[in-house]
């Protein structure tokens, strides 16, 4: 096990190496500078400004200095945010991000699965149809279109929910529920799959044969076989959760880092849109190595370090 994580950091390092690396020559290669829309700045400043930030050190000693500083999680100064360092934003608005993706990780995970479930179980029938009509209808509509119904009609028209902002548990449910529609409906559509191939299995088969009922060989017996797809779909799922936080925090006005990295876009704050991209990538890293070990213990029978080393 220990040579299997060892294993996984060094690739996880290489990884970040050309991530970091990719990132930082897209930014230079990008038309402009970070301080070139500002039309108060002129030509003068702007010079002192390059300078002040060391923009105007030969391209191989920037980034000699962003790949050191990086792997430290110093990121450098905002562009645009006066005093504040990139890692300053990051800490504060994270925690509105891990927030509202465990959230919609939960919803996504538990409505998923039991769709799945219901439509294996109720195969070539009203439930199975029900099910799967959801599932259509969440993998057909974008989550921003889905984000602007939800609040029209339980914001604006029912009044029931906040129609924005980030203020208390009732502001997260409509961001949340947006979020997690379109891998709510992937689950439920991997599960029943999977949940009909175990079903029609031959130990299925002999435990029915012995009398149990059909809520013990479901639940007992089909579904920890049967969720194993569903484990392996959780590293994209963080990646379909992360990357949909970028509007949908946007929509709903949350000050979270999807939506400090919108923002950063559209004021060209390269060091704020390097820094996210790289924390972003360390998520996604970290996440595909934690569903491998659990893979593992969900199925005893796969072996995690054996499965490494091979």
């Amino acid at each position: 096990m220990a040579k299997y994580l060892l294993k996984r950091l060094a690739y996880i390092i290489v990884s970040l190496f050309f991530i970091i690396t990719i990132t930082f020559f897209l930014m230079q290669a990008a038309p402009g500078g970070p301080f070139a829309s500002e039309k108060k700045l002129t030509p003068a400043l702007e010079e002192q400004m390059n300078e002040a930030y060391g923009l105007n050190d030969p391209l191989y000693e920037q980034y000699f200095n962003y790949l050191v500083n990086a792997f430290t999680f110093d990121f450098g100064p905002s562009f645009k945010y006066v005093g504040q360092d990139v890692i300053e934003i990051i800490t504060r608005s994270f925690p509105y991000s891990l927030i509202l993706g465990i959230e919609s990780i939960l919803i996504a995970l538990s409505i998923g699965v039991l769709l799945g479930v219901i439509a294996a179980v109720k195969h070539n029938k009203f439930g199975d149809y029900t099910a799967m009509v959801i599932a259509v209808l969440g993998i057909s509509v974008p989550s921003f279109i889905m984000a602007t119904v939800l609040q029209y009609i339980f914001a604006i028209k029912l009044g029931a929910l906040p129609v924005a902002r980030f203020e208390s548990f009732a502001h997260t449910i409509l961001p949340a529920i947006a979020l997690a529609t379109t891998p709510l409906a992937f689950i439920a559509r991997l599960m029943r799959s999977s949940m009909l191939d175990v079903l029609n299995s031959d130990y299925i088969k002999t435990a029915k044969s012995k009398g149990l009922g059909q809520r013990v060989v479901t639940y007992k017996h089909g579904l920890r076989n049967a969720i194993l797809p569903v484990v392996s779909y959780l590293g994209p799922l963080v990646v379909s959760i992360l990357t949909g936080s970028f509007i949908i925090e946007s929509i709903f006005g949350i000050p979270g880092l999807g939506s400090e990295f919108v923002v950063s876009v559209t004021n060209r704050d390269y060091t704020v849109i390097m820094g996210t991209t790289v924390f972003f990538s360390v998520l996604l890293l970290v996440s595909i190595l934690l569903v491998d070990l659990l893979y593992g213990l969900v199925d005893p029978r796969i072996k995690v370090a054996g499965k490494g080393g091979k």
